[in-house]
């Protein structure tokens, strides 16, 4: 399964897209938001004796999607160029935009709502900005986007647990089924499967740290945060709960005949959440970066941010996690399975109950990862 297919966020703005239901990615950009201060503000130089103010700064968004966060973490950015700029008496530099994701993203979304964002860029710095240009660039990021030494600063944001495939392996002799019933990594799979899924994520993350080290000039910062987990070991407890649930509630379709069985017995998310070991393993292996800043911290899966709307407020835990994890999987069950419409909503009001069963009785957090780091 190449996921540069099949992987999209739902697009629009109706109930269950993704600009609606995306309060927690909204929340994980805004509680990442002073390593990534840390990070703008290093690329103006504070010494004006020593280096000359920049004429120009591009900035990427790796996996930017769509609704209201694509533009969130590109106007905080600026404003902190601007600020950074203003404070040191330089003159405002020229802007570059860069909004990466797969080629499915609903990139037109994002353009019909760039008169708002220039409009409020103006309201905020008092008409005080400079030239802004932005544009979408749409590829894998696991692969070169951009012509060699042109970035100044990446960012990317609940995107690097996206594998760009379904790892290879996951089938034994006579095509048996090696992760027979699971979505993902469990205690049941076996060894094979993990060594598969870890493989994965090695090749991917190597391939896109090994890009953004040609793209990048020396000095520039690059700020990642993306799902992982504390423990080294991929089936400690907590690191799938979602995906256990999700499967849980699709193996009941099946028991009613709504879902092919041989459907579910077939499907792997091409998903990894790797623990800090891992990550560090490959920074180092390649060799391009200094690691400046990097943490662990948690969110609940059900957290929302400032300013979420009150129709998702009102629901209860187990239906805000349904209406997100639908949001940006849909697409790809969709794909898999090959339905939609009533049994999807079924699928999610069932994955919503069970969610919210698991909730009264545990108390489950998502650990996510940010790095910060310096291009040597």
């Amino acid at each position: 399964m190449e996921v540069a297919q099949i992987l999209c966020m739902n697009k629009g703005g109706g109930e269950t897209s993704y600009t609606q239901n995306s309060s927690l990615q909204q929340k994980i950009i805004s509680d990442t938001m002073p390593i990534t201060e840390k990070a703008v503000e290093a690329i103006i130089s504070t010494d004006a004796t020593s280096a000359s103010p920049p004429q120009s700064i591009a900035i990427a968004d790796l996996g930017c999607s769509s609704g209201r966060n694509a533009l969130l973490l590109i106007s905080d950015t600026i404003n902190l160029v601007y600020a950074k700029c203003k404070r040191l008496g330089y003159p405002l530099p020229e802007v570059s935009v860069f909004l990466n994701d797969l080629f499915n993203n609903d990139f037109n979304s994002i353009f019909g709502s760039l008169p708002d964002f220039h409009r409020r860029l103006k309201d905020t710095n008092g008409d005080e900005v400079g030239r802004c240009f932005i544009s979408g660039m749409p590829g894998s990021f696991y692969g070169r986007l951009f012509p060699k030494h042109s970035l100044n600063f990446v960012h990317s944001s609940s995107s690097l647990h996206w594998l760009s495939k379904v790892p290879e392996g996951l089938e034994g002799e006579d095509k048996i089924r090696m992760n027979k019933g699971k979505l993902y990594v469990s205690r049941t799979s076996p060894p094979s499967v993990l060594l598969a899924y870890a493989a994965q994520f090695r090749n991917d993350f190597s391939r896109f740290i090994s890009s953004r080290s040609e793209e990048m000039v020396s000095g520039g910062r690059m700020v990642l945060s993306f799902m992982g987990r504390k423990s080294m070991d991929p089936t400690a407890s907590g690191t799938a709960h979602q995906w256990e649930l999700l499967a849980e509630a699709l193996t009941t379709l099946v028991s009613r005949g709504l879902v092919d069985a041989e459907k579910l017995e077939s499907f792997n998310a091409p998903y990894y959440s790797p623990c800090m070991e891992e990550v560090r393993m490959e920074i180092e292996k390649e060799g391009s970066f200094d690691i400046d800043h990097f943490e662990e911290f948690d969110v609940e899966w059900d957290d929302l941010a400032e300013g979420t709307n009150s129709g998702l407020k009102s629901l209860s835990r187990g239906q805000r996690v349904a209406k997100t994890i639908r949001a940006v999987v849909e697409t790809m069950l969709e794909s898999h399975f090959g339905f939609g419409g009533e049994i999807m909503d079924e699928l999610f009001e069932r994955y919503g109950a069970i969610v919210e069963d698991y909730l009264l009785q545990n108390t489950v957090t998502n650990t996510n990862l940010v790095i910060s780091f310096v291009k040597k």
